[in-house]
C-alpha cells in the first residue's frame, strides 16, 4: 500500500486522527483488492474523496473498464468517505451500492469523485462521479453505508 502515501488530508482530519498510532494512508486506502486493481486514493476528506485507477488490467473479455471495476472504485472512494465523517469511534459498512455505466472505456485512467448526499449519526450516502481523461463520465455509483461503533465493547452484527 506504499503508493497511498500520496493522499492528501485535511489539517483537521489529520488532528482528529492523531495519537491514536494508525497509519492514515494506510487505513483509508483502496485496501488489497485496491491494489490489485492499482487504485490510488489521491484527496480524502468526509466532503471529497478522489481515486484514480487505470483502465488497464481492469477489463472484461471484451476489452472495456469492467463494470464491476468501477464499482470497487465506487465502494471504495465512498466507503474511505463514510469512515472520516463517522470518525475514529465508527466502523463503516457498505449496506447499499448501485452503479449505472453511461459509456464504455478502452484505455486510460478514469478519476471518481465521492461527495456527500447523506451524512448522519448512523449511516451516510455518497454519490460518485468517474469520468475519463477528458471529463466524459464513464459511471454513476451511490453507495450507502451504515456507522457502527468501533472499538473497545463495540457490539458487532
Amino acid at each position: 500500500m506504499g503508493e497511498q502515501t500520496s493522499t492528501q488530508f485535511p489539517q483537521e482530519i489529520l488532528a482528529q486522527w492523531s495519537g491514536l498510532g494508525l497509519d492514515l494512508p494506510a487505513l483509508f486506502s483502496a485496501g488489497h483488492l485496491g491494489d490489485r486493481m492499482s487504485i490510488r486514493i489521491t484527496e480524502a476528506s468526509p466532503d471529497r474523496v478522489v481515486g484514480v485507477m487505470p483502465v488497464e488490467g481492469n477489463t472484461q473479455p471484451y476489452g472495456l473498464l469492467h463494470g464491476g471495476a468501477s464499482a470497487v472504485l465506487a465502494e471504495t472512494l465512498g466507503s474511505v468517505g463514510a469512515m472520516l465523517h463517522g470518525g475514529p469511534g465508527k466502523l463503516a459498512v457498505g449496506v447499499d451500492l448501485n452503479a449505472t455505466h453511461h459509456r464504455g472505456i478502452r484505455s486510460g485512467n478514469v478519476t471518481g469523485v465521492a461527495t456527500p448526499v447523506h451524512r448522519g449519526r448512523s449511516s451516510a450516502t455518497y454519490e460518485v462521479v468517474i469520468t475519463d481523461e477528458d471529463d466524459k463520465r464513464v459511471c454513476t455509483a451511490r453507495l450507502t453505508c451504515m456507522l457502527r461503533p468501533s472499538g473497545p465493547g463495540a457490539t458487532t452484527v
